[in-house]
């Protein structure tokens, strides 16, 4: 063999040990804490491999040993020996930029949320502003960050459209932006150089959802999101389905009444304006201020009021051209659709009903999510994240760590 052909060979072999060791620490992501039978099982690989790569681990301070498990045995009756994410090891810096608050959190692997800190936003206020705000909410979480814990890079959930090649926030109708770089204005905010991305709340929410919410196991699936306005993010066949520019999901804008009110996007009648926040609001009699925080508004009620009938009618009528276009297994109802879903279930299962196909909808079923208001959030942690997956090496050496000390100088 030629000099050229082994280097090419050991080049091969080192992308494919890293690409193992990656897709090991995606199982012990997803799972908390797993055994190596089933990472074994799993990946398909022989067990000293399988140990190799969960050595590596350990020594770069991802992941630990755990006591065996009693479910999964190797060879005649002994457990198999755990790994599980090790505490104090690297985290993300999750954000989900709401149009009245920000949420920040410190998040570690296995969905840990190690910290959190929430301020109000103002929607009218100029998007450096809001930068600068969620700048001192990541210095507040990363306050008790271990020194030695590497910053792998901050996710951000934002309700709008978001350009995958870059993360521009095109549009976020109800913060006012158009064309906003959000990502550096909050790193130039920071004063620090780390990998930051961007995406669709409603996207997110369903990235969440699907990881280790109420959608695990379930390969289609589409998360519906209130937040002040309407959009919704699908996984088919368990991949995101984002479209050619990032702006797939925009059910909100769905022509729904073409005799209905005008939208803010320019159209008329679009599905947002019959279950959209505002929409709501009208109909209880709810003050502007307040529409915002809709979903605690609704949590007021005892008793089901009258007048959101027809939304809940309404609702169940889009969620059937839903049910009809993608045929999903499971639709999660997020944002303030968690707190009206409860109020008018038998209305939106009656419209559902009545407007679906009855293929599709034979294999569909209505939930909440499993992560409560958490799911952009952690959908936002989740995309952080993704770079130890593609290769925890590459990602843990261009990691920032003591962020405390930088962010402090």
């Amino acid at each position: 063999m030629t000099p050229q052909r082994r280097a090419g060979l050991g080049t091969n072999q080192e992308a494919v040990r890293r690409h193992n060791l990656g897709t090991l620490l995606r199982h012990v992501h997803g799972a908390g804490q797993i055994s190596r039978a089933e990472l074994t099982s799993l990946m398909g690989l022989n067990r000293s491999t399988i140990a190799g790569l969960v050595g590596e681990l350990e020594s770069l301070g991802i992941s630990e040993h755990a006591t065996p498990m009693g479910g999964a045995r190797q060879g005649a009756g002994r457990p198999s020996a755990g790994v599980r994410i090790a505490a104090g090891g690297p985290y993300v810096i999750a954000v989900d930029l709401g149009v009245d608050r920000a949420v920040v959190a410190r998040v570690g692997l296995g969905g840990r949320v190690l910290a959190r800190a929430q301020a109000p936003v103002h929607s009218h206020g100029e998007a450096w502003q809001v930068g600068a705000s969620v700048a001192a909410l990541i210095r507040q979480v990363v306050e008790d960050a271990p020194p030695a814990a590497a910053l792998v890079g901050i996710g951000i959930s934002v309700p709008g459209l978001v350009r995958r090649r870059d993360g521009l926030v095109r549009l976020a109708p109800n913060l006012e932006w158009h064309d906003v770089s959000f990502g550096g204005i909050v790193l130039a905010a920071l004063g620090l150089d780390v990998p930051v991305s961007l995406a669709n709340d409603a996207d997110l929410g369903a990235l969440a959802e699907h990881v280790r919410g109420a959608g695990v196991g379930v390969d289609d699936l589409i998360y519906v999101s209130g937040n002040v306005g309407v959009g919704a993010g699908v996984i088919a066949g368990g991949v995101r389905l984002e479209g050619a520019g990032g702006y797939a999901g925009e059910v909100g804008h769905l022509r729904f009444n073409p005799q209905g009110r005008p939208c803010h996007c320019g159209n008329l009648g679009c599905w947002e304006t019959e279950v959209g926040a505002h929409a709501i609001a009208e109909a209880i009699d709810c003050p502007p201020d307040k529409v915002a925080q809709l979903d605690e508004v609704l949590e007021g009620f005892t008793e089901p009021p009258r007048e959101l009938r027809a939304t809940g009618t309404a609702l169940g009528h889009g969620l059937a051209s839903i049910v009809n276009t993608f045929n999903p297994r499971l639709i999660v109802l997020g944002g303030y659709f968690r707190s009206l879903y409860p109020l008018v279930g038998a209305e939106v299962d009656s419209g559902l009903a009545d407007r679906a196909l009855p293929a599709p909808l034979e294999s569909v079923t209505l939930v909440l999510p499993a992560l409560g208001s958490d799911s952009a959030l952690l959908g936002a942690a989740e995309i952080a994240l993704e770079p130890l997956f593609v290769d925890p090496v590459a990602a843990l050496g261009a990691a920032l760590v003591d962020v405390r000390s930088r962010l402090a100088g």
